[in-house]
């Protein structure tokens, strides 16, 4: 099985220069709590997550209408390339213990976004037990 099988294609996705409030209103309409961030390129730069705006913004007592994704998004990021199969993507987010992996094409450009509940719903029991083990573990 390969990964464009279990993938989100094409997501909502924003600049680093992006108010944070227009990326929570992205997770609002896309009913998500990832939004890649891309450069004038494609390619992906970061990520914003809720619980980075709740984190890096709200709890800080920073001003949502000053803040950009640039202020509060998770980087480097993870991507995993479009033609590798959803046994790499449930290894390389074992290996980094991330819930999430970005998707790029053959430029690098952003395509898709696998999460571990899109494997989950792959229907793969073993491979989902696995998955959750594997990035619950405490690092060593």
């Amino acid at each position: 099985m390969d990964i464009r099988s279990v993938m989100t294609p094409d997501p909502a996705s924003c600049q680093a220069a992006t108010p944070v409030r227009e990326v929570a209103r992205l997770m609002l309409e896309n009913d998500c709590g990832l939004v890649p961030v891309i450069d004038a390129a494609g390619r992906p730069v970061g990520t914003v997550t809720d619980r980075d705006v709740a984190l890096r913004v709200v709890a800080e007592g920073r001003d949502p209408q000053q803040c950009t994704a640039q202020d509060c998004m998770t980087s480097p990021v993870t991507t995993l390339g479009v033609d590798s199969s959803l046994a790499d993507a449930i290894q390389l987010m074992e290996n980094e213990q991330i819930r999430r992996l970005l998707v790029v094409d053959a430029d690098g450009r952003l395509c898709g976004v696998v999460a571990q509940a899109d494997i989950a719903l792959s229907g793969r029991d073993r491979k989902t037990a696995e998955l959750v083990r594997g990035v619950s573990e405490p690092k060593h």
